[in-house]
């Protein structure tokens, strides 16, 4: 199901990096995100609350150019 405020997302399992691209175009890297954490949002009914109550203010982050 798409979501109204994640447009993608990518991991990299070697380094348990995160990259996510919101609608707005904004894209920002978590670091330390565990597999399982990325394997619930894939599965997640709404990636945006999955998103704001699991990823959200919990890992570090950088926005991305």
């Amino acid at each position: 199901m798409p979501s109204s405020v994640i447009r993608s997302f990518d991991y990299d399992s070697a380094a348990h990096r995160l990259t996510v691209t919101f609608v707005t175009g904004r894209r920002y890297a978590y670091r330390d995100v565990p597999p399982t954490v990325v394997e619930g949002l894939r599965g997640a009914p709404s990636k945006g609350s999955f998103f704001n109550e699991r990823i959200r203010d919990l890992f570090a982050c950088e926005r991305l150019r």
